[in-house]
């Protein structure tokens, strides 16, 4: 049985050259475990119409083996967005854009969670790929990744005191 050897810019459709080329090909590392994308979960988060980015600090010293200043993604497609072959398109459209975007605004030794929505599926790449941007340069102002208090000091569910 023969298998196809790697997909070349020229074997590529049409429409997947013009939008890739020019792009730097970035290298990420991945979050794999529950915990790592519970933690990401409680941090700062960024949302558009294709998906919802978030992102959290490491903590120093976490007894992970991963390099203080490696910067790593996970990627969360649930089962309300569609059967197992679409999600599984759209987290490889997901991946394509993470590591085809030119310029991410991400930070050394954070870790980031896009959570994807249904519109990631049909929206093309270059698509994905600007939004990836955008949303990595506007998550840097949230309060949760960058340690500033959000909101008042009372905790959830407390009511005021009249």
């Amino acid at each position: 049985m023969l298998v196809p050897g790697p997909l070349r810019e020229s074997d590529a459709p049409d429409g997947l050259k013009d939008e890739t080329a020019g792009h730097r090909q970035a290298r990420f590392g991945r979050l794999r475990k529950r915990a790592e994308f519970l933690r990401v979960a409680a941090g700062g988060k960024v949302a558009n119409g294709l998906f919802s980015l978030q992102a959290a600090r490491r903590p120093q010293g976490g007894g992970e083996p991963v390099a203080p200043t490696e910067i790593r993604f996970g990627f969360t497609v649930t089962k309300k967005i569609g059967g197992a072959v679409e999600r599984n398109r759209i987290r490889r459209r997901l991946k394509e854009a993470v590591r085809l975007a030119p310029e991410l605004a991400t930070k050394p030794g954070h870790d980031y969670v896009i959570v994807a929505r249904r519109a990631a599926l049909v929206a093309p790449l270059s698509a994905l790929i600007e939004e990836l941007g955008r949303a990595t340069r506007r998550i840097d102002d949230e309060p949760a990744l960058t340690g500033r208090r959000r909101g008042s000091a009372r905790g959830k569910g407390q009511a005021l005191k009249a």
